[in-house]
């Protein structure tokens, strides 16, 4: 065990009162990697440092950089345009010329104090390699996690982190922050919003057969993005047909657009879901899949609230788009219909219609038709085209409507699951 020298324990020093001199961006650091770094300058910074605690901390930040696959500044300013903070709030909803000057005073001060955090001569991670060399007496410095990267697209050609702060307003207010920043499909589950990672990688294009009701569906989302009163739509029709492949084509179609899942069984969380939206800049369509009810379903009147609204007004940013197989989306029985012996409730028959007219809560519903064959084979074409699949013609044709015969019937999902066969047996140009 060697002791660093006084100039080397006053960088470090310096390091830690950096990291904790932060006035708004304090969470960039506090994550596994950010305390894997703080840790080992507190290792590295004892009276006596311990080489094997030094190895250990050092081969923990290791490992945190490299799970995330990032270099140590391209980390942290992934941190930075994703931290919701007091000033990265503000400029979202106000212009630069009313955000209060000492708040834009300290985020330019604490994008100088994390630049600083990584960059340097030499750079803070090389530093940080010979430290822990001259402390475990190691014959080399330890492996670095240095990744070749291209500069940011946030920082352009300027070297200076302040000097971008336009640019990172910019990004808030086109993308928000915190989660919404980072994802633009997300799911309710178990009482919180959780960011999806991979979502569906559906294009418009890929969607023929509906032309009118893919119109008018743009025409509502358009409508919502620009401000403008915008309609809670229900897309009923039969299975297959593409109904939910075109809600979730939207969000490739738009960038500004946030899509938020919300499964039947957590409807009754939704009037909560709508109130956490509410006042941010972000627009969302919350999308409920395969959407019917139960008798005395508690999840029909949640929904109720939010297409109709209460005493509290209806945001501007939020509207529900569903998909259902059922055009009266509770379900009713023979046994429904008011007889003599229901006359225990006075206005029954009011009863039933307002069970049986909930879909026309929805201000636009969508339908969705069985495709006949000439859509059908439209459609098989259409994705023959759009992947390169060498068979034409009447072969085509022929193949497809065997496959429908065989399978599920005519419908687009059919015609994808086609295509998928096809292009799997090898029979695409590309190939």
């Amino acid at each position: 065990m060697t002791t660093l020298n006084p100039s080397a324990q006053q960088k470090i020093a310096s390091l830690q009162h950096q990291a904790v001199s932060l006035l708004l961006y304090q969470n960039v650091l506090h994550n596994e990697v950010g305390q894997a770094f703080l840790s080992l300058l507190d290792q590295l910074n004892q009276p006596e440092p311990n080489a094997l605690e030094c190895l250990k901390a050092y081969g923990h930040w290791f490992r945190t950089l490299a799970h995330v696959q990032k270099s140590w500044s391209d980390y942290l300013l992934a941190q930075i345009v994703r931290d919701h903070n007091p000033f990265t709030s503000q400029v979202q909803h106000l212009a630069l010329a009313k955000i209060p000057s000492p708040l834009i005073a300290a985020a330019r001060q604490d994008l100088q104090t994390l630049q600083t955090l990584c960059q340097g001569e030499p750079p803070v991670l090389e530093q940080i390699g010979l430290w822990v060399q001259w402390v475990a007496d190691l014959p080399e410095p330890p492996v670095s996690w240095i990744m070749d990267s291209s500069a940011h697209p946030l920082l352009g050609k300027t070297q200076n982190w302040p000097d971008a702060l336009p640019e990172f307003i910019r990004y808030y207010q086109n993308h928000g922050t915190g989660i919404f920043g980072e994802y633009r499909a997300l799911r309710w589950q178990s009482g919180e919003l959780k960011g999806i990672s991979y979502p569906d990688r559906i294009q418009l294009k890929e969607l023929v057969g509906y032309e009118e009701q893919k119109q008018a569906l743009l025409q509502n989302t358009k409508a919502l993005l620009a401000g403008s009163p915008a309609l809670h739509v229900l897309l009923y029709g039969s299975r297959g047909s593409g109904k939910s492949s075109l809600i979730k084509g939207l969000l490739h179609q738009y960038d500004s657009l946030r899509l938020i899942e919300v499964a039947k069984s957590d409807l009754k969380d939704l009037p909560d879901i709508v109130e956490r939206l509410r006042n941010l800049p972000q627009k969302f369509i919350i999308f409920v899949d395969d959407l019917s009810f139960e008798e005395d379903d508690d999840a029909f009147k949640s929904l109720k609230v939010v297409l109709e609204g209460n005493l509290t007004a209806r945001p501007d940013n939020v509207i529900v788009y569903a998909t259902s197989n059922r055009r009266h989306l509770i379900r009713e029985f023979f046994g429904d219909r008011p007889r003599p012996q229901d006359a225990e409730e006075i206005h029954y028959w009011d009863t039933v219609q307002e069970k049986l007219s909930f879909s026309d809560r929805f201000g636009l519903t969508l339908t969705f038709e069985p495709a006949d064959q000439r859509t059908y084979l439209h459609m098989v074409k259409h994705l023959a085209a759009l992947n390169q699949v060498s068979l034409t013609g009447a072969e085509l044709e022929y193949q497809a409507l065997q496959w429908a015969t065989r399978h599920n019937g005519r419908s687009g999902r059919t015609a994808r699951q086609f295509i998928d066969f096809i292009k799997s047996q090898g029979n695409s140009t590309s190939n």
